[in-house]
């Protein structure tokens, strides 16, 4: 079965990461999947909306270490930068729906999203410090310009999780508060009058 899976219907392309058994931890094989998916979206007139999901138990347990050793991302052509490029150029309402853990790239990803909603259950975390890594695809910019600059230096530079609530009363993401089915009709994401 694939690792991501796309479906479109009413105007709603959806992504979603399918290797729960591995936390939704991403390969480069499913960096070039979600960039395909996120260009032939792009490219689609028909497509008026690009949700980006998970599991119900988890989003996405960020890269998964073992691929990005034995395969390290190389040049500019890169699966992982090509995937960023795509996700910062989209070109139209690009949603997410998180459930669960969204760790490392997979907040990251969240921040160039003009909505995300997250569960009761969602919990954040940028453990870039703690492994020794920088920051990726621009969230030290993009987490200060959503939250401010102490909060997402907080969030950064002591990487520990935060939670739903917490993104809430930062003013970062709000909870779901309608099931995602109703969102997802409101007639300006499906680009109607």
């Amino acid at each position: 079965m694939s690792e991501v899976l796309s479906h479109f219907e009413a105007g709603v392309q959806t992504l979603t990461l399918n290797r729960v058994e591995r936390k939704n931890a991403l390969t480069g094989a499913m960096y070039t999947r979600l960039a395909e998916g996120l260009e032939q979206a792009a490219a689609d007139p028909n497509v008026r909306v690009l949700l980006l999901q998970g599991d119900v138990a988890v989003f996405c347990a960020g890269n998964d270490l073992n691929d990005f050793l034995n395969s390290p991302p190389m040049g500019a052509d890169s699966p992982v930068l090509r995937f960023l490029n795509a996700l910062a150029s989209f070109p139209k309402p690009l949603l997410a729906a998180v459930c669960g853990p969204a760790v490392g790239i997979g907040t990251t990803m969240l921040l160039h999203c003009d909505l995300v909603y997250a569960g009761d259950n969602a919990a954040f975390s940028l453990p870039f410090v703690n492994l020794g890594l920088c920051a990726e695809g621009a969230s030290s910019l993009l987490l200060a310009q959503l939250m401010g600059h102490q909060r997402a230096a907080e969030a950064l530079l002591l990487g520990e999780p935060f939670y739903a609530e917490a993104a809430l009363e930062a003013g970062l993401w709000p909870l779901l508060q309608q099931s995602l089915a109703e969102l997802l009709q409101r007639p300006v994401l499906l680009g109607q009058d």
